[in-house]
């Protein structure tokens, strides 16, 4: 343990006091992010014209460059010679499928038809965001709170393919079938299996064979030691640079839309907020009871509370149209998900010092560091 980490145990300092000042201000950084996108959508005349003409196949270029900066330090950072404690492990991955492909779908499908059962086009877009499994954002959230980077890696890499799988048939299922069975009005979409393969290749695919190369490659040629210590804190900054780069380009895309669509936004937003806190706290004390220690909880918890709302965005402007309610809907999900998953970073380490007393990987002070993994690196900035 370094000598600031030793003081920092020894003092009992505040958890504020230990934590770097980019993370001490995150959410004031992304609630910027936030507001300089929308402003710039809202007042930049042809900026989300000229972003949206940035894509290749529907995927948004400026955006996949900002989720690959994004993810990539993340991805560097998982030992994946140790993924293997986590296949092993049949109570985390079933726990996970259940609430990824079960209850999550299920529980933005009731939402959305409470909420919104006169707004057809929003119900819509709500379930498909439902629907959309995250496979990106999910690793920045578990890092800030020292969940399980190994148990991440796994629980993501093995949602890509039910998404795979599986997307077409739950859009199905739960836009025709469903409703058909309970009297409820029916919606026919085709979603486009392209699009589903290109965000998993484009979102994970390459950042994560990046991370397992440069390990791979680092580890070989210098040492774990020299790799952990000395060149992770190097690149671990560019985690939220490009986050904050994302946030922008993102909101500037829809800002207009956003902003001039108050009262809609706030009526999406009630089920959204109520569907990414109680999928939190669900998960969280359903991995606590089945016997996940802490780490491993806030990986379940936030790979199932988090969704992929690049592939939503997606799948929502290809199968209904750029200027849809389904796509607005598929907007205003990160315009919610964003700040209520960094606030929820904050509850898992508060809850985790509460219900998980003597876990040695409760993390006792806000470097990244927990006793049982004194060396592990910090989440932004690497320190």
């Amino acid at each position: 343990m370094s000598t600031s980490a030793n003081a920092a145990a020894t003092t009992g300092s505040p958890v504020m006091q230990e934590m770097s000042f980019l993370d001490r201000w995150l959410a004031v950084w992304i609630l910027l992010a936030m507001g300089v996108g929308l402003a710039l959508g809202r007042f930049v005349p042809g900026l989300n014209t000229a972003l949206d003409s940035m894509s290749v196949g529907g995927i948004s270029l400026p955006i996949a460059i900002g989720l690959l900066v994004m993810m990539y330090p993340v991805l560097a950072k998982v030992r994946y010679n140790e993924t293997q404690r986590i296949t092993g492990d049949r109570e985390l991955l079933i726990l996970s499928l259940v609430l990824n492909w079960v209850v999550g779908p299920l529980f933005m499908f009731v939402l959305a038809w409470v909420f919104l059962p006169d707004l057809p086009e929003y119900r819509t877009g709500l379930i498909i965001v439902g629907l959309a499994r995250c496979i990106a954002m999910v690793f920045i959230w578990n890092d800030m709170a020292c969940g399980d980077r190994e148990a991440a890696a796994v629980l993501v890499a093995m949602n890509s393919v039910f998404q795979l799988l599986a997307y077409g048939a739950l859009g199905w299922f739960y836009l025709q079938a469903l409703p058909s069975w309970l009297g409820l009005e029916t919606t026919s979409a085709e979603f486009s299996i392209g699009a589903i393969v290109l965000s998993v290749l484009v979102f994970l695919g390459i950042p994560l064979l990046a991370g397992f190369l440069t390990r791979t490659v680092g580890e070989k040629a210098k040492g774990r030691d020299w790799y952990e210590n000395t060149f992770l804190p190097k690149i671990g900054p560019w985690s939220l640079y490009g986050l904050l780069f994302t946030i922008v380009l993102l909101f500037a895309m829809q800002g207009e839309a956003i902003t001039s669509q108050p009262l809609d936004v706030a009526r999406m937003a009630v089920p959204l907020l109520m569907y990414f806190v109680l999928m939190f706290l669900v998960s969280f004390y359903a991995s606590k009871m089945v016997g996940l220690n802490y780490a491993k909880s806030t990986s379940v918890a936030f790979t199932a509370s988090g969704n992929n709302f690049e592939l939503a965005i997606a799948v929502a402007i290809g199968t209904f149209g750029v200027t849809s309610g389904q796509a607005l809907a598929g907007v205003v999900g990160p315009l919610i998900e964003v700040p209520v998953l960094v606030g929820l970073v904050y509850v898992a380490l508060w809850l985790g010092r509460r219900i998980f007393p003597s876990d040695p990987t409760v993390p006792t002070f806000r470097t990244g560091k927990t006793p049982a993994d004194a060396d592990s690196i910090s989440t932004t900035t690497g320190a």
